[in-house]
């Protein structure tokens, strides 16, 4: 009989090239997910099929200085489900087989609508709301309380997603509400990778380098073991490296980009001009690194920092900067303003003209 102990809400390209690819990488000839598709848009059916059939994933970039290009065939996906069309068999399956509930639904997926409200499954509640509804049957049944792995993009997911679930779930019986507050394991988890276009009708193209943050608690357990997936006591550390590195250069790249416009386009072309790469790397080296050493998080920044100049200059990658340039004040004050006070709040007090000048709209 098939079973299923991974439960995954969402299609997502970003999930099939991330989280279903490092469970077929680390448990070979096993069909461990059950996906299920929440947001009911039948040109999507397709898709469904074609990941149970398996699919490839497309790995295009550079890593440890060396260009990459390959494959890999993705089989971890032993079927996939409508939630509208067979709402009945995920409901056994959330019942009976599901250890792991991982999601990763689309921008808006954890905001409350008026439909949440309602005393039985709508398929227009929001996912927390659904989630809500749905594992109430794992309960009634007598099961083991599952662990829920929120992939989104939201800080403290597993602790967000827990709070609107018990929210929807506030007129339901008290100890069904007792269990998912006490019994349910919610984990906090940070993931990052760029997947940069679809295939048809299933599979991704992704660049090399790959992270799943997961924040340590006493009940946890993981659903494999990959090199790609990091158990750590503090996810703070991680948050702090991607938005002050990562999403810092970019906002750089734009402040410059913008006050010198020409014919370059793309971050790799950046990339390709040895007097930006210098210029960034001045940054990095005199305003960046020297902060995460104030702060005592110096241990492994500058390995970060080479990683994300390799993902910088990915000559596969059309990542546009107008595109990083959308919303760029409030990019300035969350990416850099934000950074140069926390270096000033943990005791760095070196100058730093080029960031300073980016928040002013001045070149350097």
């Amino acid at each position: 009989m098939l079973t299923t102990p991974v439960l995954q809400f969402g299609t997502s390209r970003f999930l099939q090239a991330h989280v279903d690819l490092f469970l077929s990488e680390s448990l070979p000839g096993t069909r461990p997910v059950t996906v299920v598709q929440t947001s009911g848009d039948p040109a999507r059916a397709g898709r469904l099929t074609a990941m149970a059939n398996g699919y490839d994933v497309r790995i295009e970039g550079i890593a440890d200085g060396r260009e990459v290009s390959e494959t890999r065939h993705v089989t971890s996906v032993a079927r996939g489900l409508s939630l509208d069309r067979t709402l009945d068999e995920v409901t056994r399956i959330m019942a009976e087989e599901a250890r792991f509930i991982l999601s990763n639904t689309a921008d808006a997926g954890f905001r409350p609508r008026p439909e949440d409200t309602g005393a039985s499954f709508d398929s227009a509640m929001s996912y927390p709301a659904k989630l809500a509804h749905l594992m109430r049957s794992r309960f009634e049944a007598g099961g083991s309380a599952p662990q829920v792995m929120p992939t989104e993009l939201v800080q403290n997911n597993g602790d967000e997603l827990r709070d609107l679930v018990l929210a929807a779930a506030q007129k339901m019986d008290p100890t069904y509400r007792d269990w998912l507050a006490e019994e349910v394991v919610w984990v906090n988890s940070l993931v990052d990778r760029i997947v940069s276009e679809p295939l048809e009708p299933a599979g991704a193209v992704t660049e090399p380098y790959a992270l799943w943050a997961i924040e340590a608690q006493p009940r946890l357990t993981l659903p494999c073991t990959h090199p790609c997936m990091d158990v750590v006591d503090d996810l703070g550390r991680i948050e702090r490296r991607k938005l002050f590195i990562l999403n810092l250069g970019h906002t750089w790249m734009v402040s410059q980009w913008l006050t010198r416009p020409g014919k370059v386009r793309f971050v790799r072309e950046i990339m390709s001009d040895p007097e930006w790469v210098d210029a960034l790397s001045r940054v990095y080296a005199q305003e960046v690194l020297p902060a995460f050493e104030a702060a005592g998080e110096g241990q492994g920044v500058s390995d970060y920092i080479a990683v994300t100049k390799e993902r910088f200059a990915n000559p596969f990658l059309d990542h546009k900067l107008e595109d990083i340039a959308q919303n760029h004040d409030e990019k300035l004050r969350r990416r850099i303003g934000s950074f140069v006070n926390w270096a000033r709040a943990n005791g760095d007090t070196g100058e730093k003209p080029q960031l300073t000048a980016a928040i002013e709209g001045r070149a350097t």
